[in-house]
């Protein structure tokens, strides 16, 4: 590795706790944009481009806009998804980029299952049922939710939150499990029974399906038309991952058809959800503003985490979750 300064400059651009900053101030020549937006993205760019590291969640910028930055060696990003980087031009750049998982795992995992169960049940429904005062007797056939336990849980993509997920599903709630993933996953066949298979499989035995892979270009609109017909009526699809993974469109033609049962989203394919999406006013659809790691507590450990990587890169030469090793390769 090429040899910094005594403290190499970093560049933060997201709000994080004090003793992050302090944490980072120790180590670095730290400059920091809580936010940046049009009045200050040339302040931005012009600090970045003296940086050797630069930390925030996802990126304000085009990848494109960096490559100026000619001592920039690597970028933390406060999240696992890294769908607002440009890999390829970053690896042109010569630019290691590194995501986190493990502070977020669990608590996307439990956002997952509280969509499903939501879903399921139809509780923000007849929340709402409630508060309009229609709760004059006892409940009737016209507000039956379906059962969770010993149902079939399909995965797309168990990964560690996918295997988080799985987890809920079967200990939890007596679920048979199946997935999909580039690799076996053996952990999860040995200790839950999971069964890997075909998308198309998944799709057609599962009762609730929750995409849990990243967004790329091979997983864009993965699940469209015809994967939504192959699945049951009843079925209730739940995304956690990046809203292009599903064809949104298809998604509501699906729940307004009634080719499938129901939905629990947390993400979307233009966000914030556009107030004239159908999707606001289907009452079989459960909606969240992408809170997938949005606990305080969460969040503290994730830009601890990253800010941990960063100060590993830059100043003990030690490598964390890299999304494109192959640059650490290069001359």
């Amino acid at each position: 590795m090429v040899p910094f300064p005594m403290k190499p400059k970093v560049v933060l651009y997201h709000p994080v706790p004090q003793d992050v900053i302090d944490l980072l101030e120790s180590h670095f020549e730290l400059t920091h944009f809580p936010k940046v937006d049009a009045e200050n993205k040339l302040s931005f760019l012009a600090a970045v481009s003296e940086a050797h590291g630069i930390i925030g969640m996802g990126l304000p910028v085009s990848t494109l806009e960096l490559k100026p930055a000619k001592h920039l060696k690597v970028i933390t990003t406060i999240s696992a998804g890294y769908d607002s980087f440009d890999v390829s031009e970053l690896n042109h750049q010569g630019v290691l980029l590194m995501n986190l998982f493990d502070p977020l795992t669990e608590t996307t995992a439990d956002l997952a299952f509280a969509l499903l169960m939501a879903s399921a049940r139809r509780i923000v429904e007849l929340d709402g049922w409630m508060r309009q005062g229609q709760w004059e007797r006892a409940v009737s056939k016209q507000q039956f939710g379906v059962d969770i336990h010993g149902k079939t849980l399909g995965i797309v993509g168990l990964g560690r939150i996918g295997a988080a997920i799985a987890r809920r599903g079967a200990l939890g709630c007596g679920m048979k499990v199946l997935y999909t993933a580039r690799t076996p996953k053996v952990d999860a066949e040995n200790q839950l029974g999971a069964r890997r298979c075909s998308l198309n499989e998944l799709l057609s035995e599962s009762d609730f399906v929750v995409v849990a892979v990243p967004l790329s270009a091979e997983t864009t609109h993965l699940i469209g038309k015809n994967e939504f017909s192959l699945m049951k009526k009843t079925a209730i699809i739940v995304n956690i991952a990046r809203g292009a993974v599903i064809d949104e469109n298809a998604m509501i033609e699906a729940l307004q058809q009634g080719t499938i049962h129901g939905a629990g989203l947390d993400v979307f394919e233009t966000e914030p959800l556009p107030a004239s999406s159908p999707l606001i006013g289907m009452q079989n659809v459960v909606l969240a503003p992408h809170i997938g790691s949005a606990t305080e507590e969460t969040r503290d450990a994730m830009s601890r985490y990253a800010a941990e990587s960063l100060i590993d890169f830059l100043v003990h030469n030690k490598v964390r979750n890299p999304v494109n090793p192959e640059v650490l390769q290069s001359p």
